[in-house]
């Protein structure tokens, strides 16, 4: 089925706002969150956690925790598979540490009692005696000679390396030449609950584990393997997730040791992860350091593009260590490159481990790109939106090949851009801009814009499962392998099997994020994948569907399959009116045949999609204070087809606002000695609606040439775009002062310094 077949079939079903499902229950607290889970009989468990950054253990003492409590250790536990997966064996991880702590907050023990004050009291009352062995915090300095070495075993503190481009010189013949060395901070995720997980063993003797996670099958597949149980023995149920950002993909090793502990003690258990413990323990993200070169004309065509990456991936490198891969691939963002030669490394630190967040390696290129574009247009005096429009690549339908090494899909850059400034209304903006410099008004306007492109479903397994049955009341149940974490996939899913049966969408239930119910999940909800897997295996399954269906009430109607359409509550042939059967007829007949009326799809993509857009920021400088204050902001995404526009809008501004954290608050900080110094929400900052304004959206339409639905991610994109757009904003109100360039979080005394010092 075509994209335009399927949005006809929808008739106001699909391409229209359908409010969400999910958010009665979320907003009238209806819907529990793992944290909430209780059961008779249930012991808390609690985590003893490494207080230095690098040491080895030489004893641990548990005399003072009271009557009540139990510490298991490493030893107790006998567990040696590592979760996650390591990027190598040579920097395997244990599940708890019993020799060598390499960050601070890495688990060491865990105390079980009958309340969850009681185990973290306990917990406090276990003296570990560490050793310290000299940090490494700086990644820039980690493959230094004379740098410790995190992993003795591995000999050595690089992880990953790889290579990209088409060329060795890049910057041969060029007329100018521009360099910088950028910085990508380390985020912390923050989701609204962190880790948790409640785990009991069933009457049937099986585990029953519920859990905030984005994967509920790997989860499976992992705990199974640590516990060296059958998978069929283990069952994921995923309660409210309270936010994800691909921080919780993986599964952490407290969810194998509260696994382990419900399974040998047969009583329920359950840990919450305390805020504190969250921003020191759960994976933080970005932290990419990059040094690039830039050649160009001087008329401002870039000609060459010279890049290498620094990824930290933190004290147990994952697949992390190797989002360099990512960066290099779109390295080109939207831009006409003939050259490039890309490097990346992933390097080990004693810090926080690195995983997955919002984007992962796909804004640090976009970031890169970006802020270069607006360099080379500060030294050749030229305006960054023309730099920008004299480099996009030319509209393209079909695969576009680009020298890091990969095909676009499809795409429509300067449409995008073109459409970005007019609902922004740029000339007005610029205006303001230039009157205030002219007034030498204290505040500064800037504004700012940004390109980009991104691959969604990337290198991830590009397949993923979903299931359709008509039940025997006529209800359509669809399955989906994907697990929502604040998605909208219950309203996403029901759109399309209602559309294609031609149902109300109250007759369509949406069953996800349970392994029994559905066992074939592939690999999840992350990467901006789900739509364009699951969906598409929805819409396949759907078809299947219809196909038996249309057999079976060609049968009962006497009439020919290929005149049968969905009419009313089932299927009739087409301009007879009241020839039909319905849908619970059609079921009951294929019970009949012994061959329920259902269909499972596994659709696989050939290639990653690459969604793409424009965002455009306005910002007020404070010259007095350094104060940074987002005034609007525009955000232009193209997804492909669009199921339902609220959803995307919605993904658009939770996309945004960790954009502007990026910006202009965030940034997980260590001292010297790797002490965490933002470990609370009082040193860690977030944006809150105060600091957001409005924010406008907007689309075009470029539909995708490789999945049913012609759609392309979304989950992601607002995060890629308004990061170097609100940087390239601040920057241009701080042009006429000198200021060329300050690395982010544009926090006030930072953006105050670089003020003062251009004065000076």
């Amino acid at each position: 089925m075509t994209t335009d077949q399927l949005a006809t079939s929808g008739g106001s079903i699909l391409g229209h706002a359908v409010k969400r499902r999910e958010d009665p229950d979320l907003v009238r607290g209806r819907r529990a969150y793992t944290g909430d889970l209780t059961a008779a009989g249930m012991l808390h468990a609690a985590f003893v956690r490494a207080s230095v950054a690098h040491g080895l253990i030489t004893g641990i003492d548990t005399s003072m925790v009271p009557d009540g409590a139990t510490v298991f250790t490493q030893d107790d536990l006998g567990i040696s598979i590592t979760p996650p997966p390591m990027i190598s064996t040579d920097f395997s991880r244990p599940v708890l540490v019993s020799r060598h702590v390499r960050y601070v907050g890495d688990p060491i023990a865990v105390v079980l009692a009958s309340s969850e004050r009681a185990a973290v009291d306990a917990a406090g009352q276990v003296w570990v005696d560490i050793d310290p062995l000299p940090p490494v915090t700086d990644p820039e300095r980690a493959l230094d000679p004379e740098a410790p070495v995190v992993f003795p075993d591995a000999g050595t503190n690089l992880a990953w390396s790889g290579t990209a481009g088409n060329d060795d010189d890049p910057l041969a013949g060029a007329e100018v030449v521009i360099s910088q060395r950028l910085v990508q901070q380390r985020l912390a995720p923050v989701p609204m609950e962190p880790s948790a997980i409640f785990a009991q063993v069933t009457n049937d003797e099986r585990l029953l584990i519920q859990m905030g996670t984005q994967d509920p099958a790997s989860a499976r597949r992992v705990l199974a393997t640590a516990l060296g149980r059958e998978p069929d023995s283990i069952r994921i149920v995923v309660p409210a997730v309270g936010g994800g950002f691909g921080a919780k993909g993986p599964t952490y090793p407290e969810h194998v040791v509260v696994a382990a502990l419900a399974a040998r003690l047969g009583r329920p258990l359950r840990w919450l992860e305390r805020r504190t413990e969250n921003m020191v323990n759960m994976v933080h993200g970005r932290a990419q350091i990059q040094y690039v070169e830039m050649g160009a004309t001087r008329d401002g065509r870039v000609t060459g593009l010279r890049a290498r990456y620094r990824n930290d991936a933190g004290a147990y490198p994952t697949i992390a260590a190797s989002f360099g891969t990512y960066t290099m691939m779109m390295s080109s963002g939207v831009y006409d490159i003939p050259k490039m030669s890309l490097s990346a490394e992933g390097v080990v630190t004693t810090l926080t481990p690195v995983g997955p967040y919002r984007g992962a390696g796909r804004p640090e290129a976009t970031q890169m790109i970006e802020r270069m574009m607006d360099l080379l247009a500060a030294e050749l005096g030229l305006d960054p939106v023309e730099v920008r429009r004299r480099n996009l690549i030319k509209p393209f339908d079909g695969p576009r090949p680009v020298q890091s090494g990969i095909s676009y899909d499809s795409g429509d850059y300067a449409r995008a851009l073109d459409h970005a400034l007019a609902a922004a209304d740029w000339p007005a903006w610029t205006a303001e801009r230039d009157r205030r410099r002219v007034n030498r008004d204290p505040r500064l306007l800037g504004v700012g814009v940004s390109t980009y492109i991104e691959t969604t479903i990337g290198v991830t397994p590009k397949m993923e499962s979903g299931g359709v049955t008509v039940a025997p009341d006529g209800t359509i149940v669809v399955r989906a392998g994907g697990s929502s974490h604040g998605q909208g996939h219950q309203t996403t899913f029901a759109q399309i099997a209602a559309a294609r049966f031609n149902v109300p969408m109250d007759r369509v239930v949406v069953i996800q994020s349970d392994t029994d119910a559905v066992p074939d999940g592939v690999a999840g909800t992350y990467a901006s994948r789900t739509l364009q897997l699951v969906g598409s295996s929805v819409s396949v399954a759907s078809d299947r569907v219809l196909e038996r269906a249309r057999d079976l009430a060609g049968r009962l109607l006497e009439a020919a399959p290929a005149d049968l359409v969905p009419v009313g509550d089932g299927l009739g042939v087409a301009g007879v009116p009241g020839a039909e059967v319905t849908w619970a007829r059609l079921a009951e007949a294929a019970l009949d045949e012994d061959d329920p009326l259902e269909a499972d799809e596994a659709f696989g993509s050939a290639d990653a999609t690459y969604p793409f857009g424009a965002h455009v920021a306005v910002v007020e400088v404070d010259r007095e204070t350094g104060w940074v204050r987002l005034l609007r902001h525009l955000s232009l995404d193209d997804c492909g087809y669009v199921i339902n526009p609220m959803l995307v809008i919605g993904q658009q501004h939770g996309g945004v606002a960790q954009g502007v954290g990026q910006a202009l608050f965030e940034e997980a900080r260590f001292d010297p000695d790797g002490n965490p110094l933002t470990g609370n929400l009082v040193g860690y900052t977030v944006p809150t609606a105060v600091d957001l304004p409005m924010i406008d959206t907007a689309r075009t339409v470029t539909p995708s040439p490789l999945n049913p639905l012609g759609a392309k991610g979304v989950g992601e994109a607002g995060t890629l775009g308004s990061t170097p757009a609100i940087h390239s904003a601040a920057m241009d109100a701080l042009q006429p002062l000198g200021v060329r360039h300050i690395d982010l979080p544009l926090t006030p005394d930072r953006v105050w310094a670089a003020i003062r010092a251009a004065e000076t």
